[in-house]
């Protein structure tokens, strides 16, 4: 048997090179390298089934140092996944399933975007997570419906990130036995050895984190050992597994193993077929597998069809004792809301005086969490402040999944990466909140999610310098243009408690992308919307909220608390015969989808007089205003004193704005005595 692991691991590096050769681009040492345990890992103990790619009771494997991502696809080959030869010669080009990092729902059978290093790591703890709270809803006696493990494949430069030490904190206080890591410890990075910077002991430093820790010497020839350690790692059920294996970057190559020439770029075709020739292989026939080899894995897909037929027959035996928990367990598999009616009194729940937004956003989650069991939420430490705690459920338990409410402490970057993990698991809606000024922490996570199309909701309070005393150091001012700027991620900033309601309840709804949910720590006032337009024009993205009162002659464009300012102005200008508009404008990302046609109706073309408010950036709001228009924002940073005061002195009032307005008609010519 060990031959036969030694003879397929061999054709797996060979298809790697040949892979990475033929683009002329990529990563070859860690193919050649981490072979060995992948290949172990996958014939002898990772439980899948090629032919039901998303079988939700598959093990999970995710390859966090994404730059071996020709390793990946070798395996995927290997082991019977819809990726034929003729896709591995297509690697890193247009088009093709097989990029240069792996991309979840391009290539069948990976589990996670990965790449930025430590991201994967982060992903597998909140697939482990996902893992257990599922255990908790669904398995009863007899019925293990959900018992999987989950695996990482990580670098020294994922070890490196602070993320994954983040997230690894996590596993280890959550006690998540069924994580398994493999660290392909090479001691080489893009740069050179890691001695250059890295020389602290990685598996005490797990071990101190709660970690079960185990050591392979040889990985690059011990396949037993190897073996071994998946064994103990999956018989330690109190602590999440780091198993450190020690292996050659560039393994077999004569004149690159052991250096960092080996790790970033191809080995040039002469040094190929010397490989090859110290690994045993032909060194012509290139993308050449012997028959045995597929044999062999066969093996492996057989166990894994047979572990999948079992578990069918195990869930129709379910579905027959416990049918409202399997038909719960299909429609979460489907991603799809349950079949009641969400928005039915949710800003009924709301008291008609001022309001923080994030108070509304609290009151509205406490509902929808009694009708979508799958809704499961953290913090960074701040859920008295950010009010973002389900009332009533449990601190999550790592060990038997009991509890929605995730304690992440003050790890954002964490956090956000942890959540991607749960969302890639499947089942779980999974929400993150923190004050809005800290989302620059989570920001590489919170991009690999909009990439991969998660449908995460991130609730940010103390949106704006309405922070007040705290100072500049947490009043957020660019965060609201930065996080516009990255695609699928829909930024939601409401006006008051029925738009934050709405709010929620569109970030449920959407399956595309992220939703950012922005809101206010300060009371804003109530907004009878009798006399206004309906909340629930916010999925429109920007709607007329309060007409003109004459003949339309100018449009103020506002979110969140600035949209009273603008309300307030236009009463002042009305009141001065000057008939405006005032649009409520949420969510930039949903009115730029919406047909030209609304959007022209909503922001006539002939109407050039336009002022946009909001206390942030200015940069961005031109697309609306034109280029004719005026822009009420903030393009320095804030400072320590009352809110009020801040909104005062940094121009956010009821005269400034009627001043801009008057200037974009053309009308202004001496200061207007306004009453505020």
């Amino acid at each position: 048997m060990l031959h036969e692991d030694l003879e397929s691991t061999n054709a797996l590096r060979s298809l790697s090179l040949d892979a990475i050769q033929k683009a002329n681009s990529g990563h070859p040492g860690m193919c050649l390298g981490a072979a060995p345990m992948a290949f172990t890992l996958w014939q002898h103990q990772l439980c899948f089934c090629p032919s039901q790619p998303l079988w939700p009771n598959r093990d999970r494997f995710v390859l966090s140092a994404g730059h071996g991502s020709a390793l990946l696809y070798g395996l995927l080959h290997l082991f019977g996944y819809a990726l034929e030869l003729a896709d591995l010669t297509e690697f890193r080009q247009w088009g093709s399933k097989t990029p240069g990092h792996p991309e979840v729902g391009l290539t069948p059978g990976v589990e996670a975007t990965t790449g930025p290093l430590g991201q994967g790591h982060a992903n597998a703890v909140g697939m482990a997570i996902a893992e257990r709270a599922l255990a908790y809803r669904f398995n009863k006696p007899g019925f293990n419906l959900v018992d999987h493990h989950t695996y990482a494949l990580l670098s020294d430069g994922d070890i490196m990130e602070g993320v994954a030490f983040e997230a690894a904190a996590v596993a280890g206080h959550l006690r998540l036995g069924k994580l398994i890591c493999l660290y392909d410890s090479n001691g080489i990075t893009l740069d050179g050895p890691t001695s250059l910077c890295f020389t602290e002991d990685v598996g005490a430093r797990y071990a101190a984190m709660g970690w079960h820790i185990q050591t392979v010497e040889d990985g690059d020839r011990d396949f037993e050992a190897m073996g071994d350690a998946l064994l103990k790692a999956k018989a330690e059920p109190m602590r999440p597994s780091l198993i450190v294996v020690k292996t050659t970057l560039g393994f077999g190559s004569p004149n690159k193993a052991g250096k960092a020439a080996a790790h970033g770029s191809p080995l040039g075709t002469e040094e190929v077929e010397k490989t090859k020739m110290a690994l045993g292989l032909p060194k012509a026939f290139p993308f050449w597998v012997p028959k045995q080899v597929y044999a062999h894995c066969a093996k492996a897909i057989g166990r894994g069809e047979a572990a999948f037929e079992a578990w069918k027959a195990l869930f129709a035996q379910y579905a027959m004792q416990y049918p409202e928990l399997a038909k719960e367990f299909e429609r979460r598999l489907r991603g799809e809301l349950p079949a009641v009616n969400l928005s039915e009194g949710l800003e009924e729940l709301l008291p008609k005086n001022s309001l923080e937004t994030r108070s509304a956003a609290s009151l509205v989650l406490q509902s929808l969490g009694k009708h979508l069991p799958e809704l499961l939420g953290g913090d960074a430490d701040l859920s008295s402040s950010t009010k973002s705690a389900l009332t009533g459920e449990k601190d999550f338990e790592g060990q038997n999944g009991e509890g929605r409410n995730i304690r992440f402490g003050v790890r954002e970057h964490g956090m956000a990466a942890v959540a991607n993990g749960i969302a890639l698991h499947g089942q779980l809606r999974p929400y993150v909140s923190t004050f809005f000024s800290f989302c620059d922490y989570m920001r590489p996570a919170m991009r690999m999610a909009a990439l991969s199309h998660l449908p995460i909701v991130y609730v940010f309070t103390h949106d704006s310098i309405g922070v007040g005393e705290d100072g500049p150091t947490h009043q957020p001012v660019e965060q609201l243009m930065s996080l516009r700027a990255i695609p699928h991620l829909d930024v939601v900033r409401p006006c008051d408690g029925p738009e934050a309601a709405q709010a929620w309840l569109w970030a449920l709804q959407r399956k595309e992308g992220p939703t950012a949910l922005v809101l206010t720590r300060q009371k804003l006032p109530y907004l009878d919307r009798s006399q206004l337009a309906p909340a629930r024009m916010l999925s429109y993205g920007a709607y007329v909220l309060k007409e003109a009162s004459g003949p339309l002659a100018g449009i103020f464009l506002a979110s969140g608390s600035e949209v009273h300012l603008a309300l307030a102005a236009q009463s002042l200008l009305a009141s001065q015969g000057v008939a405006v508009r005032v649009l409520s404008m949420p969510c930039m990302e949903a009115f730029r989808r919406m047909p030209k046609g609304y959007r022209d109706e909503v922001l006539p073309p002939g109407i050039v007089a336009r002022v946009a408010i909001e206390a942030g950036l200015s940069m961005g709001w031109h697309e609306w205003t034109g280029t004719q228009g005026c822009v009420l924002g903030m393009d320095s940073f804030g400072a320590s004193a009352p809110a009020e005061v801040l909104f005062k002195k940094f121009g956010f009032t009821v005269e400034a704005a009627v001043e801009a307005m008057l200037k974009q008609l053309g009308r202004f010519s001496s200061p207007l005595e306004v009453v505020a």
